[in-house]
């Protein structure tokens, strides 16, 4: 017979005692909202896709519920790529997060980090600033404005502006 928690007390497998999501669901759930955003479809389109509320989606997509092998093999369909996709470019530190928190890893977690940051490249901000670019029908002008974001992000008008 399998033991079960103390009374009163929840199982946690690899949710941090915090409540806050553990590191790799939230890297997995931005990685489906980066190719979703990518491919301008909508929480509820890709809801409708996989048999889901657009809520579910905007859960999976913060982190806040952990996505199953099987739904994740449909994401990967839907979405038109593989499931490794998911993992990629995956920070070190959620790869070197704790699987099993009963001993308080999640926390440890939390202070040898100082707390997990998304992925820069998954912000709505880029992902509509690259949906935009990509909007562009000349090369030569798309390669223009390539340019002078570079040449302004180098020459430290950026962080005089912040």
């Amino acid at each position: 017979m399998q033991a079960t928690p103390a009374r009163g007390r929840r199982a946690t497998a690899g949710r941090p005692k915090t409540g806050k999501p553990n590191p790799i669901d939230v890297h997995v759930g931005s990685r489906v909202r980066l190719r979703r955003t990518l491919l301008g479809m909508s929480q509820e389109k890709l809801g409708e896709a996989i048999g889901l509320t657009f809520q579910q989606v905007q859960k999976y997509e913060r982190g806040a519920n952990r996505i199953g092998a099987s739904r994740l093999f449909d994401l990967s369909r839907v979405l038109d790529v593989p499931v490794s996709f998911f993992f990629d470019d995956m920070p070190a530190e959620a790869a070197a997060a704790p699987v099993d928190d009963d001993e308080g890893g999640g926390a440890a977690f939390e202070e040898r980090s100082g707390g997990y940051e998304p992925d820069p490249m998954a912000k709505r901000e880029t992902l509509e600033l690259v949906r935009a670019y990509y909007r562009i029908n000349d090369p030569s002008v798309r390669k223009r404005l390539f340019e002078l974001t570079k040449a302004v992000a180098n020459s430290g008008m950026v962080e005089a502006a912040e």
